[in-house]
């Protein structure tokens, strides 16, 4: 690791540290669900960033860990249990959905059409679980209402009183900050490398030898469980969730995020999806009437202004400043 990335890295430690000591009590909240989309925004970006592979599936392997982990929690009344119930459930359903579409061969493109489609089946049948009898042990799903009286994380066991939210701001924090510490060492490896190859030129990987379909299985599993743990910290969050997770509204967004941010660049999928959020909440205190239009023209502006997203542009300029001062120095000397 070069210096300047260990300076960023301490400080983006830092930020991350004092953000509770200087923001309120709502805003901690609010940025503590910033934090947990950002986590679903680089699950996504690692996988089409990376891997180049595109899944509108995202916002549905988020559900699934979100239900998932309000059943285990109920039931069992264990929530680090259902963190981890949160992240396995997703990544067998990639694992199923990956092996059938890598193995068999189906294109880029349809595989985002299959994901897509699993998003609003999903939306469908959970929407249609309003009666009591579905239900699986004390967890009843509630339809379009939602699953109710989930429990909020607690590290102290079983029945232990929950984290207060400054405290599940540093949790959910520092799970992001190790999620993205994971995925940038992994892309740097030669897993990633060949990833990054793959998403290059898929022939001439296998040209040279190469497995593709393990690996594109695998950064689909990794990238679910991601999805799948945001997903749970979400649930757990608000003690509550609903089918509007599988809304395609929801699945389209995660793209959002991760373009505005820069794709592949996985640290800008978290820019983008803080910039959008905090956009998104400050257009929809002026009014709700116009809030999409207004929105939507920012996002479209960003878009034309930074082609290759906030990230590389904040990176480019932060590079010509270094170069012009140091030109400076150079010159005086």
């Amino acid at each position: 690791m070069k210096r300047g990335e260990l300076i960023g890295w301490t400080a983006a430690a830092v930020v991350l540290a004092g953000l509770p000591q200087l923001l309120s009590l709502f805003q901690t909240v609010q940025l503590t669900v910033f934090v947990i989309f950002a986590m679903l925004a680089l699950s996504l970006d690692f996988l089409w960033g990376i891997a180049g592979i595109l899944s509108f599936g995202q916002a549905a392997l988020f559900g699934i860990g979100g239900y998932v982990y309000g059943i285990v929690g109920i039931a069992l009344g264990t929530t680090p249990l259902g963190l981890i119930a949160g992240m396995l459930g997703p990544a067998v359903v990639a694992a199923l959905i990956g092996y059938v579409a890598f193995y068999g061969r189906v294109g880029s493109m349809y595989l985002a059409v299959v994901t897509l489609t699993l998003t609003l089946i999903l939306y469908q049948v959970m929407g249609s679980t309003a009666d009591p009898k579905y239900a699986i042990g004390d967890a009843r799903l509630g339809g379009y209402n939602g699953m109710t009286n989930i429990p909020s994380l607690s590290l102290a066991g079983r029945g232990g009183p929950p984290l207060g939210p400054v405290e599940y701001f540093y949790v959910v924090g520092g799970l992001l900050f190790l999620a993205l510490i994971f995925c940038v060492t992994l892309s740097r490896a030669s897993f990633g490398r060949i990833l990054q190859g793959i998403r290059e030129n898929e022939s001439r990987m296998e040209l040279l030898g190469y497995d593709v379909r393990w690996r594109k299985l695998l950064a689909f599993v990794i990238s679910a469980a991601l999805a799948g743990l945001a997903g749970a910290l979400f649930a757990s969050w608000g003690n509550f969730i609903n089918p509007e997770v599988f809304s395609l509204p929801q699945a389209a967004v995660v793209v959002i995020w991760v373009l505005v941010g820069g794709r592949g660049t996985l640290w800008g999928a978290i820019l983008g999806t803080v910039v959008v959020q905090y956009l998104t909440s400050r257009v929809g205190e002026v009014g709700a009437i116009y809030t999409t239009i207004v929105l939507g023209s920012i996002l479209v502006a960003i878009v034309l202004l930074f082609r290759r997203g906030l990230a590389p542009a904040l990176m480019d300029g932060v590079a010509r400043v270094v170069r012009r001062r140091s030109g400076g120095v150079a010159a005086g000397r």
